[in-house]
Order: structure tokens, then C-alpha cells, then sequence
């Protein structure tokens, strides 16, 4: 597993892609703090911009990386090496190398400039965030056997976490808006590791107010170290889980 590992982070840090991902964290995050004279309102700004544009890189580049792997997966299933080292092996290779290009775009500037504890929970969760949409992009990417069927599930299970589920739940609240609805919502909210991240950080920073409704009903049951051993805990559910499914796939899969 950690020849594997390694051979695949060798493989990611010669590819332009996390390069250039690195540089484009490091440019927002030093704009962000240019144009911003009040630290919080700079660490809400990185939030957003990081649940929407982490999740992303991180499922797409995960999709295409595992496909275009696939001949050297192939070379590996035909060595005497388990499934299981060869998948988190390649797992934790491209995860890591992913977090590394975070650290260094984003996890550096905001340390340097705003060493506090919202900034600790907002870098927590981008490297969260980093390994659980690379756990669904090889979910999606061992379900389907087609490159091109595989990105496109990808995108759509990024489309659904970081845009269309809050919806969903506005939708819930206008139509059921006549009925008690603290502990649904607080259960649909579970379901999206995206709203868990954003909650975890807000929290902290004392301004549930931007997150409407939800966010006030955090803050009213779980504004304590209770809600973030929630909120974390059911994060690194959000990141075995789906990475189990895929594990089990990979090894029942005929490649």
C-alpha cells in the first residue's frame, strides 16, 4: 500500500492541474485578506469559496485521475498485491496530494495572517472536504466503467451536495412551514457533508444569523463542543462511508 501511495503521489505533484490548483488558492486567499479589513468576514469569505470550489476540483481531478490510471491498476491486479493495498493505496496517494496543494495554497496564507481557531475549523474542514469528495469520486468512478458516465456522475453528485440540496431544503420549509420542523431539519442537514462544514466553521464565529433557519437551530441545540463533535463526527462518517462502498465495489469488480 505505500509503494502505491507514494508512486501516485509522485505521479499527482508532476500533474500542472494541482499545481495550478495550488496557485489559484494561494491568489484568492491573498486577495480575500487584501480587500478585507475584518479578519472574520475574511475566514466567511474562504468558506464559501472553499465549499464550492474544493469539493469540486477535488471529485473531478479524482474521477479522471483513477480512469486514466486504470492501465496501471490493471498492471498492479495482475501482481501478487491485495485489492485492498492497491485501492487505498491509490486512495490516500491522491488524497494526500490533493490536501498537500490546500496546505500550501490555502492552509500557509491563512496561517500566517490569521492564526485563530475559525481559521483552524475552516482549514479542518477543507482537508475533510478534500477527502471526502475524492472518496465519491471513486465511487462513482468504480460504479461506472465508462470515463465518460463516470465524470459526468461525479458532477452530478457535486451539483446535488454544493447547490441543489439547499434548495431542497428551503423547499421542505416553505411547504412545511406550518409544521415543527427542528428536528427534520436538523436530519436532512446531516445528510450533506457541505452544510456540516459550513455550520462547523459559522458556528464558531458567532454568525448563525447568515445561515437562516438551519443555522439557528444549530446554534440553539448544538452551539457548544457538543455541535462540533457532531458536526465531525458525522463528517468522518460522510468519508468512510462512501469510501467503504467503493472499496467493496473495487474488490467484487471484474476489471
Amino acid at each position: 500500500m505505500m509503494k502505491v501511495m507514494k508512486y501516485v503521489i509522485y505521479d499527482v505533484l508532476r500533474s500542472k492541474m494541482v499545481v495550478a490548483y495550488a496557485a489559484l488558492m494561494l491568489l484568492l486567499c491573498g486577495a480575500i485578506y487584501s480587500f478585507s479589513d475584518d479578519s472574520a468576514q475574511a475566514v466567511v469569505s474562504l468558506l464559501h469559496l472553499v465549499l464550492f470550489v474544493v469539493p469540486l476540483i477535488s471529485i473531478v481531478f479524482g474521477t479522471i485521475h483513477f480512469y486514466n490510471s486504470r492501465e496501471f491498476i490493471e498492471l498492479l491486479l495482475a501482481q501478487p498485491i491485495r485489492r485492498n493495498a492497491i485501492f487505498l493505496g491509490h486512495y490516500a496517494g491522491l488524497s494526500i496530494s490533493l490536501a498537500g496543494a490546500l496546505g500550501l495554497g490555502l492552509g500557509l496564507p491563512v496561517m500566517l495572517l490569521d492564526p485563530s481557531l475559525p481559521s483552524f475549523l475552516l482549514l479542518s474542514v477543507a482537508v475533510l472536504e478534500t477527502f471526502i469528495f475524492t472518496g465519491l469520486a471513486f465511487l462513482a468512478s468504480v460504479r461506472s466503467r465508462d470515463k465518460a458516465r463516470g465524470i459526468g456522475l461525479a458532477l452530478m453528485l457535486w451539483f446535488y451536495f454544493s447547490i441543489l440540496y439547499d434548495g431542497l431544503i428551503l423547499l421542505v420549509l416553505f411547504y412545511f412551514s406550518d409544521y415543527p420542523l427542528e428536528k427534520p431539519v436538523l436530519a436532512l442537514t446531516a445528510l450533506n457533508p457541505v452544510d456540516l462544514s459550513r455550520i462547523l466553521v459559522l458556528l464558531k464565529l458567532d454568525t448563525s444569523a447568515l445561515m437562516g433557519y438551519t443555522g439557528a437551530l444549530y446554534q440553539k441545540f448544538f452551539g457548544s463542543l457538543l455541535g462540533v463533535a457532531w458536526s465531525f463526527g458525522l463528517l468522518i462518517l460522510w468519508w468512510i462511508v462512501p469510501l467503504g462502498f467503493a472499496l467493496r465495489a473495487f474488490k467484487r469488480k471484474d476489471l
